[in-house]
């Protein structure tokens, strides 16, 4: 096989999701074909506006990766499950569906997230509900883990700060590794994140190549950006190539809104979200 090339192997009929490891580590058996282009998507949060319009703007891809939080403060819950159980290759757990679940404890999220969780949990379908319950908190592919906070706590860490991304490259043996949570985009490569570089976004629709080193990569949030943007942000990722490119666009944030108004969401998570904080 030529060097730098990929091949893209999932699960399908053959289950062989053993654990290797406490943090649920899964890797895929059926070897499928050459895997070209990547939807990478995280932190959707229940908003299906921003979701169709992420998907639209993608245009052809050959898979889905998806890192969490499909669920939570968002008005669509169940449409946002039903499209990314349907359309991605894997998605590994975020720590709002685990809440949704039952799995976490809510005191530990503020008032407006624990309101919106309880809601979640009275919208969910059974079907949903076991869609969350299955997925894994850690996913290798080829070259690539997949995680939703960190590779060192899958669930719960931010990496803001170069000294968390520096202690994080110990926990994983991939060459890179994508998160999300932050509902940021970054990038940090190990050399620079042990020198105390921060991370860095590259610019908004230019490509370019994760070579000369391992790198942590979070590509933003779908439906619920922190960064001061409020555009939608997501990445296309060629295993291939290494090539990634950070994406950002408008969507109908005040059809959003108003369908959180009219489930009776928090007012904070309404106003937050055309804020992009």
């Amino acid at each position: 096989m030529p060097s730098g090339r990929r091949l893209l192997v999932v699960l399908r009929s053959v289950s062989v999701a053993a654990p290797d490891s406490a943090l649920g580590t899964r890797h895929s058996a059926l070897l499928e074909g050459l895997l070209m282009r990547v939807l990478l998507i995280t932190d959707i949060h229940a908003n299906l506006t921003a979701l169709e319009a992420v998907v639209a703007d993608a245009g052809p891809v050959d898979v889905v990766w998806c890192l969490g939080d499909v669920v939570g403060y968002g008005p669509n819950p169940n449409e946002c499950c039903t499209w990314v159980e349907g359309h991605a290759e894997i998605t590994v757990v975020g720590n709002h569906d685990w809440a949704a679940l039952g799995r976490l404890d809510l005191d530990d999220f503020n008032e407006s997230a624990r309101q919106a969780t309880l809601w979640t949990v009275e919208q969910l379908t059974p079907h949903a509900y076991q869609w969350l319950d299955a997925l894994p908190n850690r996913f290798i592919e080829g070259e690539t883990t997949l995680v939703h906070g960190s590779p060192r706590h899958p669930i719960w860490e931010y990496l803001l700060r170069p000294a968390q991304a520096a202690a994080n490259f110990e926990y994983f043996d991939t060459d890179i590794c994508f998160v999300g949570h932050t509902h940021a985009p970054a990038i940090f490569q190990e050399e620079l994140a042990r020198l105390g570089e921060p991370g860095y976004v590259p610019p908004y629709g230019e490509p370019i190549t994760l070579s000369g080193g391992r790198f942590l990569v979070n590509p933003g949030s779908v439906g619920q950006p922190r960064d001061g943007d409020p555009r939608a942000a997501y990445a296309i990722y060629e295993p291939e190539t290494r090539t990634i490119e950070f994406r950002r666009l408008a969507y109908d944030i005040a059809k959003v809104q108003g369908q959180m108004r009219e489930a009776g969401l928090p007012e904070p998570l309404v106003v937050r979200l055309a804020r992009g904080l």
